[in-house]
Order: structure tokens, then sequence, then C-alpha cells
């Protein structure tokens, strides 16, 4: 397809999602071209990610019911193993990380490593390879293939990755008011970092102090939906730069690429999840 369109074109067309929405003036409609998807803003929503996320978490849930209704006592198969070895890796991180004793972060930590990691594998997938079957079924549909968008990886999306770590805020919420109550949150936003005896002072310095803890309650899910887009964005972008390149020189340069890339995927899955544990075992701290 880099062939047939301009390396404008070409970048563009993978950068941006198949998007359904409001466009003024024409009313609910599938995006055609960029611009039109850019217009949209706020009133869309991106079908390629919807797809691809949702179908990954299925694929996950599956995959790990079934290992769980057949897994032995015995000798276990390679799959039966593979799983076996990351719940163990992620039961350590989170008993060596989480101070609390809520049972549901364990569970959480995995779904937030392997769903991000099995989204994050996708990027692994030949570029042009599903976009190019899209463009076909497309095509046989009476739609203008140039006009078929379609993204296979759901974390170069950012409606994704700050989805997953506002979700991730709220539950950072939660527990902060469930294990210090709501006073205890209210003061931890305006009673910290600095104290003052004199009531006068405190009063003073509750702006302050509430300025300083938002920004930094505000920053976390916003730092944590970024970084990973941030690096998936990034990844998915050489890739298509890659494939701009001569035929004889896209496998020299693809290839060591994907290899290092399989470290940058599993990598922010943990990061993902690492900070998420984190995050919630200082929700979960009322030593303060």
């Amino acid at each position: 397809m880099a062939a047939e369109i301009s390396s404008t074109d070409y970048i563009a067309h993978h950068l941006t999602n198949w998007t359904y929405g409001y466009l003024p003036g024409e009313g609910w409609k599938v995006a055609h071209t960029a611009k039109e998807a850019g217009e949209m803003g706020f009133m869309a929503i991106h079908l390629d990610s919807m797809l691809w996320s949702i179908g990954l978490g299925i694929l996950f849930c599956a995959l790990f019911w079934i290992v769980a209704k057949k897994a032995t006592s015995g000798v276990p198969g390679k799959l039966q193993s593979a799983v076996e070895m990351v719940v163990d890796f992620v039961d350590t991180n989170v008993r060596d990380s989480y101070n609390g004793t809520s049972k549901l972060i364990a569970p959480l930590a995995l779904t937030i490593f392997v769903w991000i990691f099995l989204m994050n594998l996708m990027d692994l997938i030949p570029i042009d390879y599903v976009p190019h079957i899209a463009q076909k079924i497309g095509a046989a549909m009476g739609h203008d293939p140039h006009h078929v968008f379609f993204k296979i990886v759901p974390t170069t999306d950012p409606n994704v990755t700050l989805g997953m770590s506002f979700s991730v805020f709220a539950l950072i919420i939660y527990y902060s008011i469930k294990e210090k109550g709501l006073g205890g949150f209210v003061g931890e936003l305006t009673l910290h970092p600095f104290s003052a005896k004199n009531p006068i002072a405190k009063i003073i310095l509750i702006p302050i102090n509430f300025i300083l803890e938002f920004v930094t309650l505000i920053a976390k899910p916003i730092s944590l939906g970024l970084r990973l887009f941030g690096n998936m964005y990034a990844g998915e972008l050489i890739f298509v730069l890659i494939a701009l390149m001569p035929f004889w020189i896209q496998w020299a340069l693809s290839v060591p690429w994907a290899i290092f890339h399989i470290l940058i995927i599993t990598l922010q899955a943990f990061v993902f999840m690492m900070l998420t544990i984190v995050y919630l075992s200082l929700a979960s701290q009322t030593e303060h």
C-alpha cells in the first residue's frame, strides 16, 4: 500500500482510527478522511480500538479459564506452565509492593498485565497485513479502500490508555476514602505536605497544600495513560516509517526493531501494572 499513495498519506492513513461519530453539518457517520475523524472530536468512538481491546480481553479471560478448568497437579503442559509463571510473577510483585488487605488487587494486576501485553503484542503483526485485509473487505462492500481505516494496536489510542488509567484513578479515590474515611482523604489533600499547629497558619496553608496534592493526584492517571500511549505510538510510527523504505531494507530494519520491541511491549505492561499496585498501596496506607 505504501507504493500506491504518497508517504504523507500513507503515514496519516496508518495513524487514523476507524471512527464513527457526529460530524457538524453531516450528522452521524463513519469518517472517510483523517480530517473528518479529527473534526468529530469527543462526539466519536474508535471502532477498531473497541473491537480489538474487547476482543483481546475476551481472549485473555477465555484462555485463563480454559487453563484453570484443565489444570492438573501432575506434569503441566506448556500452556499451563506459561500461565502459572505469569500468575506467580504477578502474585510475587503484589505481595512485595501492596501493603493493604484488599483481595481485588492481585486479580486486577493480573488482568492489567496480560491485557495490556496482548494489546501491545498486536504491534508485532506486519504493519500492512490486517489493514490491507480491512481494505479488501471495504472494497467488496463498495467503499473506497483509501477511506478504510483500521488500526490494530489499541494502546496506540490515547482513549484506550487514558480510559484504563482513569479507571485505576477511580479505584485510587475509592480505596483512599474506604481506608481513611472521607475526612481523612480530604485532610490528606489539604493538610499535607505542610502542617502547622497554629489554626490561623493552618488555614493559610490549606489552599497551598490542596494545590500541591491535587496536582500530584491528577498527575497519576494522566502520566500512567500517556506513558503507555507515547511508547506504543512511537513504536508503531517507527514500523510505519520502515514500511516506506525499499523492501530489501525493510527486513534489515524491521526484524531487529521487532525483536527489541518485544522488550518494550512487555516492559510497558509491567510498568502500568506496577504503578497501579503502588498507587493503590499508597491509597490504602493509613499511618499518616
